[in-house]
C-alpha cells in the first residue's frame, strides 16, 4: 500500500542480537540508564564536545560495544528491538504450544525445519512451472500482475490514500525492475565487484531451482537490470511529492507504456475497470516498457523466476536460505552470521500477523500510565512548536496563520490502535510455511482491493505496537508513537524531565517537524497535497533547506563517501526541528525556575546529552555505505553533530568556541523551526 510516511530512523538491517533460550522475566524488563536517565559511563569526557559531540556523549559506550555477529549495526534502537523480539518470542512460544492462535501456528510453521526440508522445492516448482508455460510478452505481463504468484514486476501497483483527496483511496503505480539496493549499484564503477557477486548469486539461485542455462541467463538479467537502472529516477527525485503525483487515465497509461500490456497486467491484479492511476516516476514508464518489449521472452521468464526464488528463499530448504544470506546479508551488508531460526520466525510472524502479536504485547508490557504521560508530553511539544512558528522572522503572517492551523489539526496516536486488525479470513497451516506466505500475500491484497470504494480508515496504523520507531503521515497529518519506543532511553517516567524532553521529546519534535519539512510542508491540515505557502516564503524556506543540505553533504562517513544532503533533507530538518522544539518545551516546563544540576550537568546540557544518547550506535562499513546511497536518514553520528552545530544554546551549554571542529559562525547557522 502506498502511504506518505516518514520514519524516525532508518530501516534496521540484519537480525536482532542473540539469545539461545527464551528470555527470563528479568531479561524482559525495560532497561534503565543511570540514576536519572542518562548513562554517565557511556561518555568520553576526554573528547572535546566542540570537536565531536557524538563522541563526547557516547564514546565510552562505543568503545565497549561490539556489534553482534548476526547484526549489521547496533545501538539504542537495536537494544530495544532485541527486547521487543524476546518478548514476542515468549508470546509466540506459548501460542504455538497451545495451538490456539494463528500467530502461534504461523510461528510453528516457520520453526518446523524438518517439514520444510521434506517438502523441498515442490511448492516453488509449482510457481516456476507457471512462468515456464508463458509464451508471449503479454503472458509475462499477466504473471507480473498476478498477486497469487507473488513474482516481481517491471511496474508495481498499490493502493493508498490519494495525496490530493486523502479521504479516498487511489491506485498508485511506480516502475521497478532492479534487485540491488539502488540504481547506483548498477551504474557506479565502485560497485562493480558487488555487481559481479550479484550475477553469481542469480546463477546460483536459478541453478538451485533447476532453471536451464542459469549462468547465461544470470548475465543477461544483470544487463537488463542495468538498463532499467539507467532509466530509473534518482532517489532524490522519487521523494519529491510534486513530481511523483501524476494522475492519468487507463488509456493514457497504456499509450505512455505501449510496450507493456497493462490491460492484462491490471486484469491479473484484479484491477480491471480502474480508470484512474496516479503514476510516480512517469518519465521512466515509456523507457522501461520499451526495454521490456525488446527483451526476449526467455530472458523475462528467467528474470521472473529469479525474483520468485529470491523473494521466497527464506521459506525454502536450508540451501536456499544460506545462499540468500551469503549475498543479501553478508556481501551487501557485512553481516557475519545468519540470525537464529527463532529470530527470523519472529520477524516473519510480525510481518504477517503483527497486530495479533501486538495486542498481546501491549497487554503485557505497556502500562496505561505511559500513554497518559506521553499525551501530556506531545501536547507540550506542540505548544512549543506553535511558539516557535510565531517567533520565526522569515515567514509572513499569512503563511504563519496557515502553519498554525495545520499544527492545530495534527492527529496523535500513542501506544496501540483503538481498532485491531481482523485476521479471520487469513488461512494459516502450522505445517505449510510456503503456503502461509502465499496466503498472507493474497489476504493483504484482497484487503486493499476491498478498500477502493470505501472512505479512508483513519484509525489505521502504519506500524505495529511493538515497533521501536515513530512516524508522521502527511496524508493523515498525524504523528504516531508505538508502545515499543516508549521505554528508556527514549521515555522513562522516573527520569529527569530534561532527559525525557531531549529523548522522546526530541523524537516527538522530529515527527511534528516532518509536517513542515521540505516535503511534509506541501500538505495542509487536512492532509491534502496543496501549496499553502506564499511564493516568497517558499523561496526563503528552500534557501534555508539548501544551506542545511550543503552542511550534511560535507559529512564524509567513509573514505570518499559522503552523506547525500538532498536525499536526507527531510530527516535532517526533522532532527534540527525536533531538538529545537524539545529545548523550547523544556524551558517552558520550568516555569521560570532554575533547573537543578545533576552530576555536574545543567538542565540544558542534559537535553542535548539525552538526544545524543538515543542515537549512540555503530554500523558495519558495508551497511553504512548502503545507507549513504539508499536511506533518507543520515547516519547516527551526523544526527547528533549535524544538529548541535546549528543550535545557539548548545554553544552556550558546552562552551563551544571558534576553532572547534563543529563550530559554525552565527551567520552561517541554519535556523528553520
Amino acid at each position: 500500500m502506498k502511504a506518505s510516511v516518514y520514519l524516525c530512523l532508518a530501516l534496521a538491517l540484519g537480525a536482532p542480537a542473540h539469545a539461545a533460550e527464551p528470555a527470563s522475566s528479568a531479561e524482559l524488563a525495560a532497561p534503565r540508564f543511570g540514576v536519572w536517565g542518562f548513562d554517565l559511563s557511556g561518555r568520553d569526557t576526554a573528547a572535546n564536545p566542540g570537536d565531536d559531540f557524538f563522541r563526547y556523549a557516547n564514546g565510552g559506550y562505543l568503545d565497549r560495544m561490539v556489534i553482534p555477529p548476526d547484526r549489521t549495526r547496533y545501538g539504542m534502537f537495536d537494544e530495544l528491538r532485541v527486547l521487543s523480539e524476546q518478548r514476542v518470542r515468549n508470546i509466540l512460544e506459548a501460542d504455538s504450544a497451545s495451538n490456539e492462535s494463528k500467530s502461534g501456528a504461523f510461528y510453528k510453521s516457520y520453526m518446523d525445519e524438518a517439514a520444510i526440508e521434506r517438502r523441498g522445492i515442490a511448492p516453488l516448482q509449482a510457481d516456476l512451472a507457471r512462468v515456464q508455460a508463458a509464451k508471449t510478452h503479454e503472458d509475462i505481463a499477466a504473471l507480473m500482475g498476478d498477486r497469487r504468484l507473488g513474482a516481481g514486476s517491471i511496474f508495481y501497483v498499490g493502493i493508498g490514500s490519494d495525496d490530493k483527496n486523502p479521504d479516498r483511496y487511489a491506485v498508485y503505480s511506480y516502475s521497478g525492475g532492479m534487485s540491488l539496493p539502488d540504481r547506483d549499484y548498477y551504474l557506479k564503477a565502485s560497485f562493480s565487484p558487488t555487481k559481479a557477486k550479484y550475477e553469481s548469486y542469480i546463477a546460483q539461485m536459478l541453478g538451485l531451482a533447476g532453471w536451464p542455462n542459469a549462468a547465461e541467463r544470470a548475465a543477461e538479467i544483470v544487463q537488463l537490470e542495468t538498463k532499467f537502472a539507467e532509466a530509473s529516477w534518482p532517489r532524490t527525485e522519487l521523494r519529491n511529492r510534486d513530481k511523483t503525483y501524476n494522475p492519468v487515465s487507463f488509456s493514457q497509461l497504456k499509450n505512455a507504456a505501449a510496450g507493456f500490456d497493462f490491460q492484462r497486467f491490471m486484469a491479473a491484479a484484479d484491477l480491471k475497470g480502474v480508470d484512474r492511476i496516479i503514476v510516480g516516476d512517469n518519465t521512466a514508464f515509456p523507457e522501461k516498457a520499451a526495454l521490456f518489449k525488446a527483451a526476449p521472452v526467455s530472458l523475462l521468464k528467467a528474470w521472473l523466476a529469479f525474483n520468485i526464488i529470491d523473494s521466497t528463499a527464506s521459506y525454502l530448504p536450508k540451501r536456499f536460505v544460506d545462499a540468500r544470506f551469503a549475498f543479501r546479508d553478508k556481501a551487501l551488508s557485512g553481516q557475519p552470521e545468519l540470525a537464529s531460526r527463532w529470530k527470523r520466525a519472529v520477524d516473519a510472524t510480525n510481518g504477517v500477523l503483527g497486530q495479533a502479536v501486538g495486542r498481546e504485547y501491549v497487554r503485557r508490557y505497556f502500562p496505561p500510565e505511559s500513554k497518559r504521560q506521553m499525551q501530556e508530553l506531545v501536547d507540550n511539544l506542540k505548544s512549543a512548536f506553535a511558539v516557535r512558528i510565531e517567533r520565526v522572522t522569515w515567514m509572513s503572517a499569512e503563511t504563519k496563520r496557515q502553519a498554525l492551523e495545520k499544527l492545530s489539526k495534527f492527529g496523535v496516536k500513542i501506544g496501540y490502535p483503538d481498532k485491531w486488525r481482523d485476521y479471520d479470513a487469513l488461512r494459516v497451516d502450522a505445517d505449510d510455511l510456503y503456503g502461509n506466505i502465499k496466503n498472507a500475500t493474497i489476504f493483504e491484497w484482497r484487503r486493499d482491493l476491498a478498500r477502493l470504494d470505501q472512505p479512508v480508515d483513519r484509525t489505521e496504523w502504519g506500524m505495529l505496537p511493538h515497533t521501536v520507531n515513530a512516524y508522521y503521515s502527511s496524508n493523515m497529518n498525524e504523528i504516531v508513537f508505538p508502545a515499543g519506543i516508549l521505554q528508556p532511553p527514549f521515555f522513562y517516567p522516573e527520569a529527569d524531565p530534561a532527559v525525557n524532553y531531549g529523548a522522546i521529546g526530541g523524537v516527538i519534535g522530529h515527527e511534528v517537524s516532518h509536517g513542515f519539512d521540505d516535503q511534509g510542508r506541501k500538505s495542509d491540515g487536512e492532509g491534502r497535497l496543496r501549496d499553502w505557502w506564499t511564493p516568497e516564503d517558499a523561496a526563503k524556506f528552500d534557501a534555508r533547506a539548501d544551506r542545511l543540505g550543503a552542511q550534511y553533504s560535507a559529512f564524509e562517513l567513509l573514505p570518499g563517501e559522503f552523506i547525500n544532503g538532498r536525499l536526507t533533507m527531510g530527516e535532517n530538518i526533522g532532527d534540527l526541528g525536533g531538538v529545537n522544539i524539545a529545548l523550547e518545551a523544556y524551558r517552558i516546563s520550568l516555569r521560570g525556575k532554575t533547573a537543578p544540576v545533576l552530576d555536574g550537568t545543567t538542565g540544558e546540557q542534559r537535553v542535548f546529552l539525552a538526544w545524543a544518547q538515543v542515537w549512540r550506535g555503530k554500523s558495519r562499513d558495508e551497511t553504512l555505505r548502503q545507507q549513504l546511497y539508499t536511506d533518507e536518514h543520515s547516519p547516527v553520528k551526523a544526527r547528533v553533530n549535524g544538529v548541535m552545530r546549528n543550535i545557539d544554546a548548545w554553544y552556550d551549554a558546552f562552551g563551544i568556541k571558534p576553532g572547534d571542529k563543529l563550530y559554525v559562525a552565527p551567520s552561517d547557522r541554519v535556523y528553520i523551526w
